[in-house]
Order: C-alpha cells, then sequence, then structure tokens
C-alpha cells in the first residue's frame, strides 16, 4: 500500500503507543497526525512544545516517549526556538522525540541558521529522512536510541512530507530497548571496597530513576548500612522517609561527603554542574561510579574503581553479592547507631527552617508554604516541581518525597518557565495525581503566555507563584532606577497581583 511519510510516521507513532503529540503548529507532518486522529496539544510556542514532550519523557522515566513537532525547512524560525528546548532536554538526559521539516534537498535556505550542525549538538541521535522508504529504517533507529543506552533526545528531519513509498515493503514492528548488566568482576572489586570501608556513602544520581532502581537501592542501603543522598534529578529514587535518608542539600550532605571514606555513586555523571554534589578530592577517598555511560567514567572526578551497566541491574548484583558473603546479614555495623546519626544530622541540618516553616509573619513567606504543602497533600499520589532559581534551592532543601517522581528535579540549563509543562506533563501521564508548579516572579513571567494551555486543553494542575520579587534574587537596585520588579512587587504590593491576570485567562486563582 502506497502512503506519504507523513501519514507513515503517523501510523508508526500509533504503533509505538504514542497518544499525543506536543506542538506549535506550523509543521507538515501535523495534517496527518490530526487526520488519524492523534491528539495534539497545542502550545504557545516551540520551546513549550518541545518542553511538554520532553517533561513527559521525564516524569515517567521514559517508560513512555514524549514527542513533540515544530516547524523547521527553509524558513527554520520554529526549531530556532525550539533549539534552547532541546538544549535543555540534552543536557537533561531526557528522552524525547522532536519531529521538524527538514531542508529539501537543493533547497536554497533563507535562514542562516544551520539546522542539520545546530540539532546534531543537542541530541542523542539525528536523522534525516533523505528518502521515503527509509520512514521505517529511521524511526526504528529513533526508538532504539530513545529506549537504549544513556538517555537524551532524538531529532527527526523530515524534508518532504508528501513523498510516498510502499509501507508493505518493510513493514515496522515496535522497538523494545536493550539494556546492560555489569561485569562480575567489576561486581566482586566493588563489594572488595565496600567491606574494608568505615564510612561508606551510597549516593545515588537520576539514572537510578530511569533504570527503576529504587527497590534495589533500599536492599543495598539496609544490607550496607548505608547512609543515602539524592541529587536533585534524582530526588525520591531513595525514599526521602527512610531512616538511612541524609538529604539532597544542606550542611548535614556536605559533611557526609566530606567525612566519608568511600562514595559508591550510582546513576550520575558526578558533574557538580548538573546540580550533583561535588565529591571532595582527598587522597584517602575511594570512590566507586556505577553508571551505563563509560563517558561518566574518569570524567567530572577521579574514580577508584567503575562498574559500568544499568544501575538495577548493577545494584541488583552488588546487593547479592555482598548478601551472600554475609549470610544475608550484611556488613557488621550498628544500624540503629547510623540511623540514629544521621536523623540527629538531619535535624542539625534542617533546624534553621523550623521557624520560618511555622511562622505566621506576614507577607507569608516562602517556607511556610512549602511546609503547608507537605501537610496537604498525600505525597504517594502527587508530583511537585519547581523553577529554577529559589524555588527549586528552596523546595530541594525542605521538601521530601518517599516515591521516584513524586518530585522532578531539573536544571542542568535552568530554563525558567519548564515547571509549567513539567506539572502539565505529569497530569497527562497520570491524571489521578496532583500535580504542583512552583514558581516565582521570573518563572511566572516566561510561563504566562501558555498558561492557557491548561484552559483550552482541560488539564487541571495547580501552580504556586511565590512573589519572591527580585527575579531569582536579584535584589533591589539590579535592574537600575525606574526599571526593578522587586519596587513593584515587594515595595508596592498590590500594583502587581497575578491571580487577577491569571483569573482573566480563565484560571481560579487566589492572592494568599
Amino acid at each position: 500500500m502506497t502512503i506519504d511519510v507523513a501519514t507513515g510516521i503517523t501510523g508508526i507513532l500509533q504503533q509505538e503507543g504514542i497518544e499525543w503529540v506536543s506542538t506549535f503548529p506550523v509543521c507538515r507532518v501535523n495534517n496527518a497526525l490530526g487526520r488519524e486522529g492523534m491528539r495534539l496539544v497545542m502550545m504557545r510556542d516551540d520551546r513549550y512544545a518541545i518542553a511538554l514532550a520532553d517533561a513527559f519523557s521525564r516524569v515517567t522515566a521514559g517508560r513512555r516517549i514524549g514527542v513533540a513537532t515544530v516547524q523547521g525547512g527553509v524558513n527554520a524560525a520554529g526549531i530556532q526556538v525550539a533549539y534552547a528546548g532541546l538544549a535543555q532536554a540534552y543536557e537533561d538526559g531526557s528522552p524525547m522525540l522532536c519531529i521538524t521539516d527538514g531542508v529539501p534537498a537543493g533547497a536554497s535556505a533563507v535562514s542562516h541558521f544551520d539546522a542539520d550542525a545546530s540539532l546534531r549538538s543537542v541530541s542523542k541521535w539525528y536523522g534525516y529522512i533523505d528518502r521515503p522508504e527509509r520512514v521505517p529504517e529511521f524511526m526504528r533507529r529513533a526508538f532504539t536510541q530513545l529506549r537504549s543506552g544513556r538517555p537524551g533526545p532524538v531529532v527527526i528531519a523530515v524534508p518532504d512530507a508528501d513523498a510516498t513509498y510502499d509501507e508493505t515493503a518493510d513493514p515496522y514492528h515496535p522497538v523494545k530497548g536493550w539494556k546492560t548488566g555489569p561485569d562480575p568482576a567489576d561486581v566482586e572489586v566493588a563489594v572488595d571496597l565496600l567491606e574494608k570501608a568505615e564510612r561508606p556513602l551510597l549516593y545515588v544520581g537520576e539514572g537510578a530513576i530511569y533504570a527503576g532502581a529504587s527497590a534495589e537501592l533500599v536492599a543495598l542501603a539496609e544490607l550496607g548500612r548505608l547512609p543515602v543522598i539524592n541529587t536533585l534529578k534524582a530526588k525520591g529514587a531513595f525514599p526521602e522517609n527512610h531512616p538511612l535518608f541524609v538529604g539532597v542539600r544542606g550542611e548535614q550532605v556536605t559533611r557526609y561527603l566530606v567525612e566519608s571514606d568511600l562514595v559508591l555513586a550510582v546513576g550520575s555523571s558526578l558533574s557538580p554542574g548538573r546540580f550533583s554534589h561535588a565529591i571532595p578530592n582527598a587522597p584517602d577517598k575511594t570512590v566507586i561510579l556505577c553508571d551505563l555511560d563509560e563517558r561518566h567514567m574518569n570524567a567530572a572526578a577521579p574514580m577508584t574503581h567503575a562498574v559500568l551497566g544499568d544501575a538495577r541491574f548493577t545494584v541488583a548484583a552488588i546487593a547479592a553479592e555482598l548478601g551472600a558473603r554475609t549470610g544475608g546479614e550484611g556488613l557488621a555495623r550498628d544500624r540503629t547507631g547510623i540511623e540514629s546519626e544521621i536523623a540527629a544530622a538531619r535535624a542539625e541540618g534542617l533546624a534553621g527552617y523550623a521557624e520560618p516553616m511555622a511562622s505566621d509573619e506576614r507577607p507569608i513567606n516562602p517556607y511556610r508554604v512549602y511546609a503547608e504543602l507537605a501537610r496537604s497533600l498525600d505525597l504517594r499520589r502527587a508530583l511537585v516541581t519547581h523553577d529554577s532559581g529559589n524555588t527549586r534551592d528552596q523546595l530541594s532543601t525542605v521538601f521530601d518525597t518517599p516515591i521516584p517522581r513524586g518530585f522532578l528535579g531539573w536544571g542542568n540549563v535552568s530554563t525558567l518557565g519548564f515547571s509549567l509543562p513539567a506539572a502539565m506533563a505529569a497530569k497527562l501521564a497520570f491524571p489521578d495525581r496532583d500535580c504542583l508548579a512552583v514558581t516565582g516572579e521570573a518563572g511566572v513571567g516566561y510561563m504566562l503566555g501558555n498558561l492557557d494551555v491548561l484552559v483550552r486543553e482541560g488539564v487541571g494542575i495547580t501552580v504556586v507563584h511565590i512573589s519572591n520579587g527580585g527575579f531569582a534574587g536579584y535584589g533591589p537596585g539590579f535592574w537600575g532606577a525606574g526599571h526593578d520588579p522587586y519596587t513593584y512587587v515587594v515595595t508596592g504590593h498590590d500594583r502587581i497581583d497575578m491571580s487577577k491576570v491569571t483569573r482573566e485567562i480563565g484560571l481560579a486563582a487566589a492572592r494568599v
């Protein structure tokens, strides 16, 4: 049967279980998507179209793939706007699919933007469908990249959506994806080092969430009597109500990193520039990195040993070896004493926040808001996310989550306003959850143009706007006379009431 490229891509997306595509309208593939009954979630700009698909892949830990379509081709205007969103997806390692118009062979571009070179720089894999009959091949390769190895965005460029091919010549079958286990010899060395350590620490990165390794992490931590820290993007990977959990941010986290003689890192690049934790470089500190990307080995931090493989398989193998050596009893360390020490360290590290979290001062302070959110929500059926800047730093310090992706941490590129599509994606993925975006003054300004999407699409989320002034802490006087947002928001009090603006858009809104 002869079909056009756009229809072929649509059918393949449906075979892969894709239920909706986010977009900003001008992409030639969209005609077939709409005609074939695919839901199109229309955002207000191309960057937010990418962000919604990116966030959907994140909140589902890559088990469901977010897809976005944006304008490309000889004009390239849409893909230029989308580029920032793709850059964030690439930096944060999000397995989302972007489909855009490619520049036809021999066509004269009207833009100086080199789409091919630019998109290759922000994608795990870039495919340009040069012949229509290669649609099944390119889509197979795309979903193989999306479901295998280190997560990252994939871009497919379609230069001629109307070209036709025989779909029966190369039938498409959905792609499974593949994972790899660790070398048993590397596992044995890791356990040798773990048995010798006096103050080991388990350091958990986001790769553990993509691997679905939470249960295995708990088993390993309990066998090894291991204090645990999560990175920002790994919040919830290890349950944050567990007595072995130290924290994500704060003085107690720094203390355990400094005082540990062995750090067992799982699913992290160890790069402090990615909102991870810098591991102090001490000659007597043993560092074991367990990760599936060999590019992280001996990159951001020197290592003593590495175990290459999927985080769940690796952690399970280390736990099994440790259990076998100790008769299932685990390391001979005083678990009760370790848990008491962690509780005391957490209490000391968070002591400074107790007063503001209970304060009745006016205007209400952000920490009181976060305390009320924690009390009001069922944390096992909620997803909370932040924006970049103050709300990220404050929330990740004091807001604990007991489940993976009960909190979505992010921020390598720190694209303001991302909390809105993040919460939207969570609601689309988990309709029964309460999904909240916590944003500040600058973040709400970025998302303002896209708030009407919630009304049009009927996506019921909560946006908590912390009217903190100063745009991420760039305080009074930074902007110059007459332009300082701090003056209008804080000193002027009611001169800007964002709840009135959002009510006019169609949202329920209140000023607290």
